[in-house]
């Protein structure tokens, strides 16, 4: 199993970016995907998710302004940002979770820099 995140990079405030994750070897059908994401000094917290079923969760602060979306064509996730704020600087990071036993996959992660 292989995810490799990608798209990240240095925006203003207020600017967008979408990040990518190419998956190998997962089944979105039996995995709920997620990005996470760690900031420095800070927890790694989830930011959002879409389970098998399409349901979707975002973390209260990116909410409105976050989409998480898969396209099974391309084997990917997506995490599309708008309206970019300081905060949301971190390195990010997709993941897989079997809905059968649990087992989490990990990508490496891409950095997002929102700064002026």
């Amino acid at each position: 199993v292989q995810l490799q995140a990608s798209g990240g990079g240095l925006v203003q405030p207020g600017e967008s970016l979408r990040l990518s994750c190419t998956v190998a070897g997962l089944v979105f059908g039996f995995n709920t995907m997620s990005w996470y994401r760690q900031a420095p000094g800070r927890p790694r917290e989830m930011v959002a998710s879409i389970s098998p079923q399409g349901t979707r969760d975002y973390l209260d602060s990116v909410k409105g302004r976050f989409t998480i979306s898969t396209d099974s064509s391309k084997n990917s996730v997506y995490l599309q940002m708008v309206n970019l704020k300081s905060e949301d600087t971190a390195v990010y990071y997709c993941k897989g979770r079997s809905v059968f036993g649990g087992t989490e996959y990990w990508g490496q992660g891409t950095l997002v820099t929102v700064s002026s």
